[in-house]
């Protein structure tokens, strides 16, 4: 008789680990269930100004961290792939500045390229100055901002670090775990100086050839659509408008309850790709002391607003730039912007009289300033005004897109390594067969979820495997 595995959750998580079962048990019957009327979770793509697949979330991934572009060109994506234009971004803090180079994540490894930036002040270059004398100070109290204030002073981290990771996490870096930034955290545990050693890594770096970003031309909604078909063609079942209700205990392995069915589905095994808060009434009855601990997660809603303007309006001093970051002690609500038109160069949009036009993308709130719930007119106010008293401009939005997106960004806590390790103890102990995977637990980024969903994979397949011994 065949297993039957049961993945909640239709997003890359998801989809990639149904895909590895599939590959791993291909006997086995494997099923996706997703609340949602679509699958691809938060990536998503659609036309605008014209151009068809432009994303409404994450637009990109890392090629240096090698698990997106391995799934790419196992799926037949490799040769679809573009990468960002050449293009400068800049920090707004009263007026734009160019973000310094030598950078790794906003901490500084040169001080002579810190010196001539004007982003900082002369005491606040002085201050970040003194890093490479101070005695080490590790990752004790896994915050980013704690850390990083400690080292660099008040300035680096409220104009460079917090703007460049609060960006990429939605996050409050005060209230961050250094676990949710690999690069930081493997600088401060390994490293007395984080400049000295951020010098040294940024060295080997510069040896790796080739971009540091990718994206399918068609968007990134060409990925978790490929994954989908590729999921349809070896007999994967893919469920959408399936609410998971509950999980619970059968005799062989668990019954999955969908809103709606008159009948439990059952499985030998279940992947349960969905954010930790979502997750946690789903194991409350198999693992209470799991679910305790995933009900305390928070997560961070953001709004996409895209607008398109006449590109006769728009400086073209604009155009070598990719966008900016609006660091907190000088935001309201825009957080960050993106000049996509200029970053994608495969894109021309136009008007409905073949004029061109410059696309922005704007990210609007972010960890404690959740403005999903706000109106649609309030959050295009904010973003037109803003950005036009950013960059001095009236802007004349001739199309506009808003997406709210809530929960979208796990926010990892201080502690937070440790919560998960505790989970998939209580987990493995109470319900063996059931793993949890997914931007809540082991990394954010599209390449950390589908790291995640192979591993899942690997670990279900054994325990399938082993059911039979």
């Amino acid at each position: 008789m065949s297993a039957s595995i049961v993945v909640v959750g239709g997003g890359i998580t998801g989809l990639t680990a149904a895909y590895r079962l599939s590959k791993e048990l291909p006997e086995a019957t494997v099923t996706v269930v997703e609340a949602d009327d679509r699958l691809g979770g938060k990536i998503r793509s659609s036309t605008f100004a014209g151009i068809a697949g432009i994303d409404e979330a994450a637009d990109a991934f890392l090629t240096r961290v090698p698990e997106a572009m391995a799934l790419a060109d196992e799926l037949g994506l490799g040769g679809q792939l573009t990468s960002p234009a050449a293009g400068s971004a800049s920090v707004w803090w009263n007026g734009m500045h160019s973000i310094p180079e030598g950078l790794m994540l906003g901490v500084p490894t040169d001080l002579r390229k810190l010196a001539r930036s004007k982003l900082l002040t002369w005491p606040g270059k002085l201050r970040a100055a003194l890093e490479p004398i101070l005695p080490a100070t590790g990752v004790g109290a896994d915050s980013v901002g704690k850390l990083i204030r400690k080292r660099f002073g008040k300035q680096v981290h409220e104009r460079l670090v917090d703007p460049l990771v609060g960006s990429i996490y939605a996050a409050d870096t005060d209230h961050f775990s250094l676990d949710g930034v690999p690069q930081i955290f493997d600088l401060a545990s390994k490293n007395r100086s984080l400049l000295i050693g951020g010098r040294r890594m940024r060295a080997k770096s510069a040896a790796a050839t080739g971009p540091i970003f990718a994206t399918p031309i068609a968007g990134m909604a060409a990925l978790t659509d490929a994954l989908a078909d590729a999921l349809s063609a070896s007999g994967v079942h893919l469920r959408t408008h399936a609410t998971v209700a509950s999980i619970a205990r059968a005799e062989h392995g668990w019954n999955v309850m969908i809103e709606g069915d008159d009948a439990p589905l059952p499985a030998d095994a279940i992947v349960l790709a969905t954010p930790a808060r979502t997750t946690a009434p789903l194991v409350a009855e198999i693992s209470p002391e799991a679910s305790r601990s995933l009900a305390t997660f928070h997560h961070a809603g953001v709004v996409m607003v895209t607008l398109a303007v006449s590109a006769a309006e728009w400086p073209p001093e604009l155009l070598c730039y990719s966008g900016y970051l609006v660091p907190k002690p000088v935001q309201r609500w825009v957080t960050a912007v993106s000049f996509a038109s200029s970053k994608w160069s495969h894109w021309q949009p136009r008007d409905e009289t073949g004029q061109p036009l410059v696309v922005l993308r704007i990210s609007l709130g972010r960890d404690g300033r959740d403005l999903t719930d706000r109106s649609d007119d309030e959050l295009l106010a904010a973003a037109v005004g803003e950005v036009g008293d950013h960059l001095g401009l009236v802007l004349h939005p001739v199309e506009h897109r808003l997406v709210r997106w809530p929960m979208a960004f796990p926010q990892y806590r201080p502690g937070h390594a440790a919560r998960v390790a505790a989970i998939e103890t209580a987990l493995s102990a109470d319900a063996p067969g059931i793993v949890v995977a997914g931007a809540s637990y082991h990394g954010i980024g599209i390449p950390a979820c589908i790291r995640q969903a192979n591993l899942a994979a690997r670990v279900l397949a054994g325990h399938v495997r082993s059911m039979r011994n």
